[in-house]
């Protein structure tokens, strides 16, 4: 992934908090069940889908959570999901990025969220 495209997640300036939101909510689940087996961190991408909707989160993290989750959800992206053992590894670059550059944020309710959750899913 060029760095530019890391850097426009990391430090979203668009203003579109509201639409990215409403875009991960959407479509997240259906991504996270076909992702499962592709992602070997999942739990902590759950955790911060739970952090990024935590009225509690800082502004500039719940940007940068909701800017990567949003391309892991959506279809178009670099290499598209669909490719088979290469489809996520772009999302798994942006996802891995975003989690470091906010990891202080993420508290053990996310966490426990995300376990109940992947646990309730059955997609882990």
């Amino acid at each position: 992934m060029r760095k530019v495209e890391i850097d426009e997640i990391l430090h979203p300036d668009d203003g579109d908090e509201e639409g990215r939101e409403h875009r991960v909510k959407a479509k997240f689940w259906v991504t996270v069940r076909k992702a499962a087996n592709r992602i070997p961190f999942m739990e902590d991408v759950v955790a911060g889908y739970y952090c990024a909707m935590d009225p509690a989160t800082p502004t500039r993290v719940r940007a940068i959570l909701l800017a990567a989750l949003a391309y892991f959800v959506l279809p178009l992206d670099s290499i598209p999901d669909f490719i088979a053992g290469f489809g996520f590894t772009d999302d798994i670059a942006v996802l891995m990025a975003a989690l470091a550059a906010i990891q202080g944020n993420l508290k053990e309710s996310h966490r426990t969220a995300a376990r109940d959750a992947l646990e309730e899913e059955s997609v882990e």
